[in-house]
């Protein structure tokens, strides 16, 4: 198993979905950085359930931090944050655990796990735990925020209806503050009546979250195997539901010529920068100045309204479900916040293995 990820600024993820809690451990983070619980809630308030557009699961996901805090900075111990699982309802998974729902972990955790997997509501591997990646993305976030580092995010696309203008880094901020899932307006009214339309019919739709890491230094990664891609693409996969990322163009690239493709380098006030950004701000594995960005594909919420066949596993005998529980019509929407957390908790881990952040913020040297 493993519930860790990171090297020098690590998060290590616990709990599932139906237990008493879900939490998470930062460990790298250095002394001194001014952190308060406020800092947690307000990430985890934008991922939460029980709005217009997710599950109706009312859970209030208050934090609380229970380690790695003196006086409202980090002492360079490990920080430990939770939240409790408070609107728990386990009668469904109870009646219906012989039969894996289709899109779901439910088989082939049964059988890696000889059947002693947490059923219930899928256990660890349930969108719930991306509650846990939010609290070490806000640590991640507050840590980048003394460097002049931004992590943000929205939707570019919900079904086939795609964000088609290229919109500021500002609008994006402003989006996020106003509670908006898209920086455009009229987009964002398109994608809300599209997730509308599919949840009255018992249904569920994917997405596209586009993220943007601002101000990096240059040449943040660590190649080969290490570079800034592979970081995040590793850190985006774990996301459950997740499976497409593309940097900068993307699949895009497959279309264009090399003269087409290539950023063209320029000299803007004894600084290097490129003219275009077609490469997300990656070169070789390495942070070019330019803006991160890249885009993650969300798959529709697999648990549905509609009736689906399945396998009865105690007799190999086909069957149909019809999935109960509360769930997201569109789990991309929650999404924008996670995908935001687990690229600044990547960023973090490689600046602090290239040096680029220090052991400690502030404070005094002797008694």
């Amino acid at each position: 198993m493993s519930f860790g990820f990171g090297k020098e600024f690590r998060v290590t993820v616990f709990g599932e979905s139906h237990g008493t809690c879900v939490g998470a451990v930062v460990e790298g983070c250095p002394a001194g950085l001014p952190l308060e619980e406020g800092d947690i809630q307000r990430e985890l308030d934008r991922r939460k359930p029980g709005g217009r557009h997710s599950s109706a699961r009312g859970e209030p996901d208050r934090i609380r931090l229970i380690s790695g805090i003196c006086g409202g900075r980090t002492n360079g111990g490990p920080i430990t944050m939770l939240v409790e699982n408070e609107d728990v309802d386990s009668s469904w998974y109870e009646e219906n655990r012989h039969l894996p729902r289709p899109g779901h972990s439910d088989f082939p955790a049964y059988v890696k796990y000889g059947g002693m997997n947490d059923y219930r509501g899928g256990g660890f591997f349930s969108g719930r735990m991306t509650a846990p990646l939010v609290m070490g993305g806000a640590v991640a976030k507050r840590l980048l925020s003394t460097l002049g580092v931004k992590v943000i995010g929205h939707i570019v696309q919900i079904g086939r209806i795609r964000l088609l203008e290229q919109v500021s880094d500002q609008a994006i901020e402003a989006a996020t503050l106003r509670g908006a899932i898209c920086a455009d307006t009229g987009t964002a009214r398109e994608f809300e009546g599209e997730i509308d339309r599919v949840a009255k019919e018992g249904d569920s739709v994917g997405g596209v979250v586009e993220c943007r890491v601002l101000n990096l230094p240059t040449g943040v990664g660590e190649p080969f195997f290490d570079s800034v891609e592979s970081t995040i693409a590793h850190g985006v996969f774990s996301i459950p539901g997740v499976k497409g990322v593309e940097f900068g163009a993307g699949f895009g690239f497959a279309s264009m010529r090399g003269s087409e493709a290539n950023d063209t380098i320029v000299a803007r006030d004894g600084k290097f920068e490129t003219e275009t950004n077609r490469s997300g701000g990656v070169q070789g594995g390495l942070t070019t100045g330019m803006p991160l960005l890249f885009r993650v594909a969300v798959k529709p919420t697999p648990s549905i309204r509609k009736e689906q066949r399945t396998v009865d596993m105690r007799t190999m005998q086909e069957a149909t479900i019809k999935v109960g529980g509360r769930h997201d019509p569109c789990i991309a929407v929650r999404a924008v916040p996670v995908v935001e957390a687990v690229a600044a908790v990547c960023i973090a881990d490689l600046m602090a293995r290239d040096g680029k952040i220090p052991r400690r913020i502030g404070g005094k040297i002797g008694n």
